[in-house]
């Protein structure tokens, strides 16, 4: 009986706050495949949950334990947002509270738009604080993790990205790399103060390839990079403005990647090994494309599981099409995707 090869890759997670829900449906499904091994994981913001619920999981309990791990932590935030939603609650899914949650989030979006964070969270609470600490163990990543970890920050003074290695990763970094600058303060590490990193990194693809071994990478994205519906309302304005800064740095580090495969005569060795990887995509912007900027923050557990199921059900077909091309050849052009055209050789 011949013997599956093993399939080693990256993964490169894309944040989105909760449609990142998305990308735990794809986790878990890869983690149900016994032949894949991942090598490194590059995260930002909920791309960064993600990822350090992944290795963590992996370290305390393998595949069952990284499964487990990613469940718990979208559980605990969807109890911390709306306890209701759960079944057995005993006001889960009432009409009534559904449109007062709604109604809610809208008016709390809407009023973190108009105030500071140090004004509206003068105690900067922050729910997910508790519930990394208590789900991922944040000193046995650092010292013992199979998997190499890339958390993405954005330094406020200088713009630039700070890409955080698996050694220095703490609930700070994670937090850092989530923190939306209109509803947390600036998470302060070594003296430096951080915001989403997703204004210079979603996620960093470059770093990844050039720290890690595996010669493949599977981009899991979930902002969609086209929409072709012209934006009238504000809600619709301010969507549409997110999707085009957050995807800004991705669309940076493809033309890098492009650069680097199109020269290879001129450039070093290790921008030709930049050149020379495998890129693969699980695409979820299907999926997140027709949903309203507020969707993002919300914990409803049926939306989030939803959004899981489709993650799984995606992921499972993208391994039954493209897997076998892994460690063979590319199954996506993320320059002609992102821009549209080949250049002129």
């Amino acid at each position: 009986m011949a013997i599956a090869r093993k399939k080693r890759l990256n993964l490169a997670l894309q944040g989105g706050g909760a449609h990142g829900a998305f990308t735990w449906g794809v986790l878990d499904a890869l983690l149900e495949h016994p032949n894949i091994e991942v090598d490194g994981v590059s995260g930002t913001s909920a791309g960064a949950v993600n990822a350090a619920a992944f290795a963590s999981g992996l370290l305390q309990g393998g595949r069952e334990g990284a499964r487990e791990c990613l469940h718990a932590v979208w559980n605990d935030i969807s109890r911390a947002g709306a306890p209701d939603s759960h079944p057995g609650h005993p006001m889960a899914y009432s009409p009534s509270l559904m449109i007062a949650s709604t109604v809610m989030r809208r008016g709390l979006s809407h009023l973190s738009n108009a105030m500071s964070p140090y004004d509206l969270n003068p105690l900067n609470i922050n729910p997910l604080r508790d519930i990394l600490l208590d789900r991922i163990d944040f000193e046995a990543l650092q010292q013992d993790s199979s998997v190499k970890l890339f958390i993405a920050a954005t330094e406020v003074a200088s713009g630039s990205a700070r890409i955080f290695r698996t050694g220095e990763v703490s609930v700070d970094v994670v937090l850092a790399s989530a923190c939306l600058p209109t509803l947390f303060a600036a998470v302060e590490i070594d003296g430096r103060s951080y915001w989403d990193g997703g204004f210079s990194a979603n996620p960093d693809l470059v770093t990844l390839i050039s720290e890690s071994t595996a010669g493949d990478t599977v981009l899991v994205q979930i902002n969609p990079d086209l929409d072709p519906d012209l934006p009238v309302s504000s809600d619709e304005i301010v969507k549409n403005i997110a999707r085009l800064s957050f995807n800004q740095p991705l669309r940076g580090n493809v033309e890098l990647l492009e650069a680097c495969r199109r020269r290879p005569a001129h450039i070093g060795r290790a921008a030709r090994r930049l050149g020379r990887h495998r890129m693969h995509l699980i695409d979820g912007s299907p999926h997140t494309l027709s949903l309203g900027a507020d969707t993002k923050g919300n914990p409803d557990w049926r939306f989030i599981n939803n959004l899981r199921d489709k993650g799984h059900a995606t992921a499972t077909q993208w391994m039954a099409e493209h897997l076998p091309n892994v460690g063979k050849q590319a199954t996506v052009d993320l320059y002609s995707r992102y821009f549209r055209e080949r250049p002129v050789a």
